[in-house]
């Protein structure tokens, strides 16, 4: 039976309509899709061997990397987040008095995505809804969970046996947004208290820096379509010429608005975590370059760094963020302060489980949320479009996906 949702005519036999938007399905267990990090540090190079798979990169080079985790102990805190964030989604459904087991499966580490679909399959599910711990719209935020998935199902021989779909990306869910607006106030009350002022103080909204390759294929959706029209900047030659900074901006530029110590206060978006070889061109400015920019430009006094980019304080933050950005900070003078993550701040949790509640058929009409967005991107889709954010193999080929007009695994009737 075809559902409808306000505002969206679904062609039965699709079961989307034309704005990526998918009728609501009797989904029967939920998973929870992240990327896994090392738990010891025997781990560590195993762990970057599956980061880094089919791009040749020799132990050598990922013992540098490794450094990072080895000053922790070996132990990403990525998975006790993840953990954690199981335990609040599954608290947040049962309280809603919603009957849905929620797994967990990682793209990098135990436990993998393929293990935890036998692992639904053998428990007597056949619908899964999946929601993954990345915001935004790019290759490795979005497309690659979605290939993961659909690799999982070819490989287990679970194609065309299980249905596997995914929540739309969340950047601008309220749940989202004001998890970081209350860090973000409290983090400028704070400045002022240790300044007395915030005439000299500048926010940086940080994320993770991704190949302008994989900007372009992210986009241009509409907003950053206007804008290369305006300046004629390529993806990654402009914040805000493709899809995935566009978002970025938006959102910052929305929490600037929204939270009011932040008036009068210069901002800008800025990135983190670049890696591979320095020819190949990534989206600028580091956020350690444009600190000593700033601060040679202007009598700067103090930062207060947002990770936008991020849902939890896994080893990214705590270390370019809470280690080097931090010591740049020292360097020049500067007061530094971070703002949280949401982790599993009640709004965040609460907003995952809307997006899920909007997709369940078992859900009388009246009770699935309305779909939010606060941006005038408006909500994302829950079906993505024909090669959204596609990466090409060195081979020639693609991975099959999930969730998209283009997918032929993780669907029904196959």
């Amino acid at each position: 039976m075809t559902q409808t949702v306000p505002g969206h005519s679904f062609d039965p036999r699709e079961g989307y309509d034309a704005d990526g938007v998918m009728a609501p399905k009797r989904y029967d267990a939920l998973l929870l899709a992240s990327f896994g990090g090392p738990e010891g540090q025997d781990d560590v190079i195993p762990f970057l061997r599956n980061v880094t798979a089919g791009r040749g990169i020799p132990d050598e080079r990922l013992e540098e990397v490794a450094t990072h985790y080895r000053a922790h102990g070996g132990v990403s805190p990525i998975n006790d987040q993840n953990r954690a964030l199981k335990a609040a989604l599954e608290q947040e459904l049962s309280r809603r008095g919603i009957e849905l087991p929620v797994y967990w499966g990682n793209r990098n580490w135990d436990p993998y995505i393929p293990e935890t679909l036998q692992e639904m399959y053998r428990q007597g599910h056949r619908r899964v809804l999946t929601v993954s711990t990345s915001a935004y719209s790019c290759y490795s935020s979005c497309r690659q969970y979605r290939e993961d998935l659909g690799t999982g199902l070819r490989e287990t021989g679970l194609e065309g046996s299980l249905e596997v779909d995914k929540v739309r990306q969340y950047f601008d869910h309220p749940g989202f947004v004001h998890s970081f607006q209350e860090g973000l106030s409290q983090g400028l009350r704070s400045m002022t208290q240790k300044l007395g002022t915030l005439e000299k103080v500048h926010v940086f909204f940080a994320t993770h820096s991704i190949p302008t390759s994989d900007a372009a294929a992210a986009g241009p959706r509409p907003l950053a379509q206007q804008l290369r029209d305006e300046t004629g900047a390529e993806p990654g030659e402009v914040n805000g010429a493709d899809v995935y900074s566009a978002q970025h901006l938006a959102v910052a530029e929305l929490l600037m608005e929204m939270t009011p110590e932040a008036k009068d206060v210069d901002w800008s978006l800025v990135y983190q975590s670049r890696s591979g070889p320095p020819t190949v061109p990534w989206l600028e400015p580091d956020i350690n370059d444009a600190m000593e920019e700033l601060a040679e430009q202007k009598d700067l006094r103090g930062v207060v760094v947002v990770p936008l980019g991020f849902v939890s304080d896994h080893m990214e933050v705590i270390w370019d963020l809470d280690t080097e950005a931090k010591e740049t900070a020292q360097k020049l003078g500067l007061e530094f302060l971070r703002t949280p993550t949401p982790g599993v701040h009640q709004r965040f949790v609460s907003g995952l489980v809307d997006m899920v509640a909007e997709r369940l058929e078992q859900l009388p009409e009246a009770e699935r949320p309305e779909r939010a967005g606060l941006t005038d991107f408006g909500p994302w889709f829950d079906v993505c479009r024909p090669n959204c954010c596609v990466k090409t193999m060195r081979d020639g080929t693609q991975k099959p996906t999930v969730a998209a007009v283009d997918s032929e695994v993780g669907v029904s009737g196959l």
